[in-house]
């Protein structure tokens, strides 16, 4: 039977020590990473709706025109956006009494894969909000 002093200088098991340590941290560093990628993809979605809304409701003469404009605009192009649900996206083309006016393009993020990994490392809110704001005839 080997002594007490020659097993504590054995170092076969390190490497499988040191894996155990280690994997966890990496393993919720890689969740993580995974996690806001998906977040940012669907917060860049919106924000790419939001400027196609922008650019399709300058042709409106009247408010209920642009908001018919910007509404299409974002229809069509939910066609290709991955992890935006198309009921949960919401236009809003507001300040029609002055010279400007803004669109805002508002998705309830709440059902996105990424809330039941890692959430201490995404942000703490569950919407994603864009806004532009165009002037009235465009430029």
């Amino acid at each position: 039977m080997p002594s007490l002093i020659t097993m504590l200088r054995r170092r076969d098991g390190a490497s499988a020590v040191e894996f155990a340590i280690l994997a966890p941290i990496f393993i919720a560093g890689l969740l993580s990473m995974v996690g806001y990628a998906i977040y940012l993809s669907a917060s860049a979605s919106v924000q790419q709706m939001t400027e196609e809304a922008a650019r399709a409701a300058v042709a409106g003469l009247s408010a209920s025109e642009r908001q018919s404009l910007a509404e299409h605009a974002v229809a069509m192009s939910m066609k290709d956006r991955a992890f935006i649900d198309p009921k949960k996206v919401k236009v809003t083309v507001s300040g029609q009494d002055t010279d400007r006016y803004s669109i805002q393009v508002a998705y309830d993020a709440a059902d996105l894969p990424i809330w039941s990994l890692f959430t201490y490392a995404l942000p703490a809110t569950k919407s994603i909000s864009r806004t532009t704001v165009m002037r009235v005839g465009g430029a």
